[in-house]
């Protein structure tokens, strides 16, 4: 009877592997489900970080750039105007015509003054001859005296008679005296007429170009004399050229005069001109005066040393005045360096927006509480008084807000005298994320400039 009891307890053993499957199955999905909520979190938690580009801080020379624009212009021209009126009967030269200092530009009709001076030398013939009559008057008047003092002294002539020719030779002293006077003054009058003759005809001041002319052959032109007005045409030195600028108020302080500087032309693409600062505006020129709009400008005048290129005037140009140069210094992009406040690292726009909540909630209470324009202007520079330059350095996956002290800068750089050292990784990019975005301690991903991945 043993045998059948063996063979009965031997199918046992499959059911319990059968028992053991469900378990192992649902350890798996166990496991799986645990792998997946794993990467979705680590995945959740990579797309919170903020996405930046970043940059090394590097040693280089930096120069410090004034930008301005303004109008080529000749370094000496001269405004030809008329001091006679008349009808112009020559040109010597048209406009754009090469001329040498004392060659003749116009000439103006000359017969009204010719005959002038011919009228004031008549006068000035007649003027001495009365002078030689008053002379010959009193010649006779000092003879008639002498006589009657003799007459006098023999008591031949009364008291009276001897009193009229004392008057008579006064009288021919005086004529004598108005007649001198009177040629000083003809002499005086023709001087002029002659000077106002030897203005019909102009010459060149200067060796130049024509670069402007505004009359021609027949036309009648008004004399300025001595007031400024009615310009015919004008010469320059085309050979001798400078850029004429308005460096803002900001700036000026940091131009001198030697101070090198860049220009280009806008009519010579691709090349640039080296230029010298030779003068600067002792006062502003101010636009928009009490208006939103105003704008304070001094004049700056840049010489032209490349002389291969002919230049012309108005041209318009672009000069950057070098004004400062540091050699072997820390820098990094002038977009990396921002300002937090001091005490807690806000940005401009939460600051702003913070004065407006504030402002806004204050206006609530009552037009006694509002706040006027003297205490917002009162509440922006103390927030500027508590701003600090600072930039954002990578720190593993996060970054580390560091305070910053800068110097100098060109369109590209800025250097940074304290806080960084030559290799320091800092946040190059967005602008927004730099200046919105980051705060200390903020995990961030780095990503590749858009310029990069082109390359």
């Amino acid at each position: 009877m043993n045998p059948p009891a063996a063979s009965l307890s031997a199918p046992a053993a499959p059911a319990r592997r059968r028992s053991r499957a469900p378990w192992i199955v649902l350890i798996l999905v166990l496991v799986l489900g645990g792998l997946g909520t794993a990467a979705y979190y680590r995945q959740k938690g990579q797309s919170a970080a903020v996405k930046v580009t970043t940059e090394k801080a590097v040693v280089k020379t930096i120069t410090q750039l004034v930008s301005a624009t303004g109008k080529v212009q000749p370094e000496v021209e001269v405004k030809i105007a008329p001091e006679v009126s008349g009808e112009v009967v020559k040109l010597g030269f048209r406009e754009g015509a090469a001329v040498k200092q004392g060659d003749l530009l116009l000439a103006i009709k000359p017969d009204a003054y010719e005959a002038q001076v011919e009228q004031q030398e008549a006068n000035l013939a007649a003027a001495k001859a009365t002078a030689l009559q008053s002379k010959a008057q009193l010649i006779k008047a000092q003879d008639d005296l002498r006589r009657a003092e003799d007459l006098f002294a023999k008591k031949l002539l009364s008291d009276s008679e001897i009193a009229a020719q004392r008057t008579t030779l006064e009288v021919a002293q005086a004529n004598l005296e108005n007649a001198a006077a009177q040629i000083r003054r003809t002499e005086g009058s023709l001087t002029q007429a002659r000077d106002q003759l030897t203005k019909t005809v102009i010459y060149s001041p200067i060796a130049g170009k024509v670069t402007a002319l505004a009359t021609e052959v027949g036309e009648r032109i008004a004399g300025t004399g001595s007031y400024g007005g009615a310009e015919v045409m004008r010469v320059a030195d085309l050979a001798n050229m400078e850029v004429r600028v308005n460096v803002n108020e900001n700036d000026i302080v940091n131009v001198k005069v030697g101070d090198q500087a860049r220009i280009t032309v806008d009519a010579v693409p691709g090349r640039k001109f080296t230029g010298e600062v030779k003068e600067i505006g002792a006062a502003a020129r101010v636009t928009g005066m009490n208006t939103q709009d105003e704008v304070t400008n001094f004049l700056v005048k840049i010489r032209i040393l490349d002389k291969d290129v002919p230049l012309r005037p108005s041209m318009s140009a672009n000069a950057d005045i070098e004004t400062k140069t540091v050699a072997n210094v820390v820098a990094v992009p002038i977009q990396s360096v921002t300002v937090r406040s001091r005490q807690d690292a806000k940005t401009l726009e939460d600051q702003s927006k913070d004065r407006e909540k504030k402002a806004s909630e204050t206006k609530g209470e009552g037009s006694v509480a509002a706040v006027n324009e003297k205490q917002q202007r009162q509440a922006a520079a103390t927030d500027r008084d508590n701003l600090e330059r600072v930039v954002f350095v990578r720190d593993g996956e996060k970054v580390k807000l560091v305070k910053v002290g800068t110097g100098v800068q060109d369109l590209t750089h800025i250097e940074i005298k304290s806080g960084l050292k030559e290799g320091d990784e800092v946040v190059s990019g967005s602008f927004s994320v730099i200046t919105r975005t980051l705060k200390d301690g903020l995990a961030v991903t780095v990503e590749k400039p858009k310029s990069a991945e082109k390359k």
